[in-house]
C-alpha cells in the first residue's frame, strides 16, 4: 500500500499499548479506525480520545478468542466504512514461568488470544482483503517468535505461531500473486499493561493453585521493566512504514539482532545456545 490516508485501519488490543499507539499514529496519517478491544470501558475512553483529533472511529468490543467475535468485527467495519484495508491482530496477553509449571489454563488463556486470535483475523479478513487485492496484515508477535528465554515457554510458543503463520501469509499471498501484504511485529519489552494480562484472563481459566502474573515477583519485575521500556509510539511509527514499504518483518529493537543471529549460528553450527537473551536493561533498546 502506498497510501493510508482515506484507507480503513482495524486495531485489536487497540484500547492500550501498542494497539494504541499504531491507533493513533494511523488517525495521524488520515486514516478512519475500527478500535477493538475486549474491555469495553478502556475501549469507550480511546476510541473519544482519538475522535478529539478528527479522526473517524468505530469502537467494537471483540473477543478474538472467539472466532463469532471477528467475525462481528468485520461485519461491523463493513456496515461503518464499506472497506477494509489495514488489519492489525494485535491482541495479546503474557504468562510466565517454567514450562513444565503451566497449567492447562495458562496454555489455553495465552494461545486463545495471542495465536487463535491472529488466526481468527487471518482467517475473517482474508477473503475480503484479497477480493479487493488490496491491503494489509499486521500480526503482533514479539522478540520471544524469534529466540526462547527462559520462564517464558507458553508466551514463546504463541508468538513463535504468529512468526511462522504471517511468514506463511506472506508467501501464500505472493504465490497467488496478490497484492495484499503481511508484516509480523516483533518487538522487545515496549510499554504496555501486558503485565497486568490477568485483568482479562476469564474465570474459566483462572487456576486456584497458581499464582497470577501480575501478583508474582516475577509479574512485579516485569512491570517494572515495561513502564521503563520503549514507548509504543516508536513502534506505531516502525508499523506504519513497514505497511507501505510492504516489508514482512518489523524488529524495533536492536538489541534483538545479537541473539536471533546466535540462535540461527547455533543451528547451522548444530550448537548448544551458550549465552541467554540478555539483560532486561538491554532488551529495552
Amino acid at each position: 500500500m502506498q497510501e493510508l490516508a482515506g484507507k480503513v485501519a482495524v486495531v485489536t488490543g487497540g484500547a492500550s499499548g501498542i494497539g494504541r499507539a499504531m491507533a493513533d499514529r494511523f488517525a495521524r496519517a488520515g486514516m478512519k479506525l475500527v478500535l477493538a478491544d475486549i474491555e469495553a470501558a478502556s475501549l469507550e475512553v480511546a476510541a473519544g480520545e482519538i475522535r478529539e483529533t478528527g479522526a473517524e472511529v468505530v469502537e467494537a468490543r471483540t473477543d478474538v478468542t472467539e472466532l463469532a467475535s471477528v467475525e462481528a468485527l468485520l461485519a461491523t467495519t463493513l456496515g461503518a466504512f464499506g472497506a477494509v484495508h489495514v488489519v492489525c491482530n494485535n491482541a495479546g496477553v503474557a504468562t510466565a514461568g517454567p514450562v513444565w509449571e503451566a497449567s492447562i489454563a495458562d496454555w489455553e488463556f495465552t494461545l486463545g488470544a495471542n495465536l487463535w486470535g491472529v488466526i481468527h483475523g487471518v482467517k475473517t479478513f482474508a477473503p475480503v482483503l484479497l477480493e479487493q487485492n488490496e491491503g494489509h496484515f499486521v500480526n503482533t508477535a514479539s522478540m520471544a517468535g524469534l529466540v526462547s528465554g527462559a520462564n517464558m515457554g507458553v508466551y514463546n510458543v504463541s508468538k513463535y505461531g504468529v512468526v511462522a503463520l504471517t511468514e506463511t501469509l506472506f508467501e501464500d499471498l505472493r504465490n497467488a500473486g496478490s497484492d495484499v501484504g503481511a508484516s509480523v511485529l516483533c518487538p522487545a519489552f515496549v510499554q504496555s499493561r501486558i503485565w497486568d494480562s490477568g485483568r482479562n484472563r476469564p474465570e474459566s481459566l483462572r487456576d486456584a493453585d497458581r499464582q497470577s502474573l501480575e501478583d508474582s515477583e516475577q509479574g512485579k519485575a516485569l512491570r517494572v521493566i515495561i513502564e521503563n521500556a520503549m514507548p509504543a509510539a516508536r513502534v506505531a511509527d516502525a508499523v506504519h512504514d513497514a505497511i507501505l514499504s510492504k516489508r514482512l518483518y518489523i524488529v524495533t529493537h536492536e538489541s534483538t539482532r545479537g541473539p536471533v543471529e546466535r540462535r540461527m549460528r547455533n543451528i547451522l553450527d548444530g550448537t548448544n545456545p551458550e549465552a541467554p537473551l540478555g539483560d532486561a536493561e538491554s532488551l529495552q533498546r
